[in-house]
C-alpha cells in the first residue's frame, strides 16, 4: 500500500472506532500508534513515546487551558451566571423577547470568564431556564436560546478552543483573541435579532414579563457583579496591552476570580475543592485529546497526507474562495458527528497546509488567524445544528421536559443567522482582521 493509501485507511480506521462509541482520544492513539508502528517499527515508536508526551505536556503555552478552566470553575461556583441573567434581565427583559436577549448577553459576558462553550451552556440552563419556565417562555425556544448562547463563547474570549487552535497552527493568541471580538459582537448582534423577529411573529413562545422593581434591583446586581467584570477587563486588557502574555493573564485571571469570590463570602471551601477537581478533570480530558491527536498526527505526517493534499489542491484551477467555501462545508458536516476539539485537533494538520498554499488577497500572516476565526464559526454551528449538536444534547438533558426535535425546530433560525454571519465573514476577511491591524 502507498503511504497516501495508508492515511486514508487510518482515517477511516479512527471514525469508525470514534462510531463504536470508543473514547475520541483513545481512538487517535490506537490508530496513530498502529500506523506509527506499521510506517518506521516498534522500535522507533516506543522512543517517540519516551519523549513526545513530556514536551508535549511540559509546554508552557498549554498551561493557559487549565487556568482558564480554572477561572471559569471559580465563577460558575460563585453563582456568576445567575448574576449576570438577573442584570441583563433588569436591563433589557421588559421588550418583547427580552428574557431570551439577556441569556444571549449574560452569555456572552460569562464566556468572557469561563472560556468553554459547553460549560457556559450546562450552567445557563441550570441558572436562566428554569425562570423562563416561570415565565411561561416556550420550553423548546428557551432551551434553543440558552445552546446559541453557548456557540457565543467560542468567539468571546478568551475561548479555549481558539487557545488550541493557537497552538496547533502555531498562531499568536493574543491577535486570535482580538480578531475574534468583531464577530463575537456579531454574532451576538444576529442572535438578538433572531429572538427579536421570532417573538415579534409568534407572541406566544416569549411572553413580555413583569416589570423589574426599579433601581434597587439594578443596583444590587450590579453590586453582584463588577468584580467579575472587572476581572474580564483586566485580564483582556493585560493581553491586549502587552502587560502580560496569554498566559500569565490566565493565572490572574484565576486568581481575581478566585479573592473575588472570597471577598463576596460566595466561595466556600467545598466549592474551592469542586473547582479544583472540575479543572483536573476538564484539562485531564483535553490533554489526552492532546496527547492522542500529536500521535495520530506523527502518524499523518510519515504518510506526507498534508503535504501531498496541499499540493492537489495548489495545483488545481480553481479559486482559492471556492476552495475556502469547500472546506466549510466539510467542517459543517462533520460537526454534524464530531465534538469541536476533536474535529480541530484532526483537521487543522492536514486542512492548514492548504489553506497556506491559496491567496485571498491577504498577507499570509494573517490568513492562518482569520481562518481560526472562520473555523470557529463552524464548530459553532456544529454544536447546535443536528444529528449530534452536542450543546442541544446538553440543555435537553437538563431540562428533561423537552424533545431534542422540537429544540431543533426552534434553533433553525440561529443556524440561518449562523450562514449568515459564516458568509460575511468568508467574503469580507477585513471584518474578523481590521482590529487585528488597527493595534498591530
Amino acid at each position: 500500500m502507498t503511504p497516501l493509501a495508508v492515511g486514508v485507511g487510518g482515517f477511516v480506521a479512527m471514525f469508525l472506532l470514534i462510531m463504536a462509541r470508543m473514547p475520541v482520544a483513545l481512538s487517535m492513539l490506537v490508530v496513530g500508534s498502529a500506523g506509527y508502528v506499521y510506517f518506521v517499527g516498534l522500535s522507533s515508536f516506543l522512543n517517540f513515546l519516551n519523549a513526545t508526551p513530556y514536551y508535549l505536556f511540559a509546554n508552557y503555552t498549554l498551561s493557559v487551558i487549565p487556568l482558564f478552566v480554572l477561572m471559569g470553575a471559580f465563577a460558575e461556583r460563585s453563582g456568576l451566571a445567575r448574576d449576570l441573567f438577573a442584570l441583563c434581565s433588569i436591563l433589557v427583559g421588559r421588550m418583547r423577547g427580552g428574557l431570551g436577549i439577556s441569556v444571549i448577553g449574560a452569555c456572552s459576558i460569562f464566556g468572557a470568564i469561563c472560556g468553554s462553550s459547553l460549560a457556559t451552556t450546562a450552567t445557563f440552563s441550570r441558572a436562566a431556564l428554569p425562570e423562563m419556565k416561570r415565565l411561561r417562555y416556550e420550553p423548546a425556544f428557551g432551551s434553543a436560546i440558552i445552546a446559541v448562547g453557548g456557540v457565543v463563547d467560542l468567539l468571546i474570549p478568551p475561548s479555549i478552543i481558539l487557545v488550541i487552535y493557537a497552538i496547533i497552527a502555531e498562531q499568536n493568541i493574543a491577535k486570535l483573541f482580538l480578531a475574534a471580538l468583531v464577530p463575537g459582537i456579531f454574532a451576538v448582534v444576529l442572535y438578538c435579532l433572531v429572538i427579536r423577529i421570532v417573538a415579534s411573529r409568534n407572541p406566544g413562545l416569549a411572553p413580555i414579563h413583569e416589570k423589574a422593581d426599579g433601581e434597587t434591583r439594578l443596583s444590587g446586581s450590579l453590586l453582584s457583579v463588577w468584580p467579575a467584570l472587572l476581572v474580564i477587563l483586566i485580564v483582556l486588557g493585560g493581553i491586549y496591552s502587552g502587560i502580560f502574555t496569554a498566559t500569565e493573564a490566565a493565572g490572574v485571571g484565576a486568581v481575581l476570580m478566585l479573592l473575588a469570590g472570597l471577598m463576596q463570602r460566595r466561595l466556600r471551601w467545598s466549592d474551592f475543592a469542586y473547582s479544583l477537581v472540575q479543572t483536573a478533570t476538564t484539562s485531564a480530558m483535553i490533554f489526552a485529546v492532546l496527547l492522542g491527536a500529536e500521535v495520530f498526527n506523527a502518524f499523518l505526517a510519515l504518510t506526507q497526507m498534508p503535504e501531498e493534499a496541499a499540493e492537489l489542491i495548489g495545483g488545481l484551477s480553481i479559486s482559492p474562495y471556492a476552495v475556502m467555501a469547500a472546506l466549510m462545508v466539510f467542517y459543517i458536516l462533520l460537526g454534524g458527528v464530531m465534538d469541536e476539539l476533536a474535529m480541530m485537533l484532526l483537521t487543522i494538520p492536514v486542512v492548514f497546509p492548504i489553506i497556506n498554499t491559496l491567496d485571498f488577497g491577504i498577507p499570509k500572516d494573517e490568513v492562518g488567524i482569520w481562518f481560526g476565526i472562520l473555523v470557529l464559526t463552524v464548530v459553532g454551528i456544529g454544536l447546535i445544528a443536528p444529528p449530534i449538536g452536542l450543546g442541544v444534547l446538553i440543555v435537553t438533558s437538563i431540562s428533561r421536559d423537552v424533545s431534542i426535535v422540537q429544540v431543533y425546530r426552534r434553533i433553525l433560525p440561529f443556524v440561518a443567522a449562523d450562514f449568515i454571519r459564516l458568509a460575511v465573514l468568508t467574503a469580507f476577511p477585513s471584518v474578523t482582521l481590521f482590529l487585528v491591524r488597527a493595534f498591530s
